[in-house]
């Protein structure tokens, strides 16, 4: 199961990192507890709208470029499960089947 506040904190962390900033740089210019945005960036805490909000901001990010990295991550995760699905089924014989008449 792919959880979503996962992969918001993968991108959040990723672009602070990329950025040279600090988590507490980022809390102070964000208004949030040190902790919480540790916490939103290990994806153990759901980030609200709001929360959010403050956060890219902080970062001097669009809120619309970190979701869209969420959603190209979440597509990437998607397509990796699918092709692990599709591997594990049968495959279907590719020599003909015999064909018998009834009646």
């Amino acid at each position: 199961m792919i959880l979503i506040r996962r992969l918001v904190g993968d991108v959040l962390r990723r672009r602070r990192i990329e950025q040279g900033r600090t988590l507490r740089e980022i809390s102070a210019a964000a208004r949030v507890s040190l902790g919480y945005l540790s916490e939103v960036e290990r994806g153990r805490k759901e980030a609200s709208s709001e929360l959010l909000a403050a956060i890219c901001e902080a970062l001097d990010l669009p809120m619309s470029e970190v979701l869209r990295e969420v959603s190209d991550e979440m597509m990437r995760v998607e397509a990796a499960a699918v092709g692990a699905l599709t591997e594990l089924r049968p495959r279907e014989s590719t020599r003909p089947r015999d064909v018998v008449k009834v009646g």
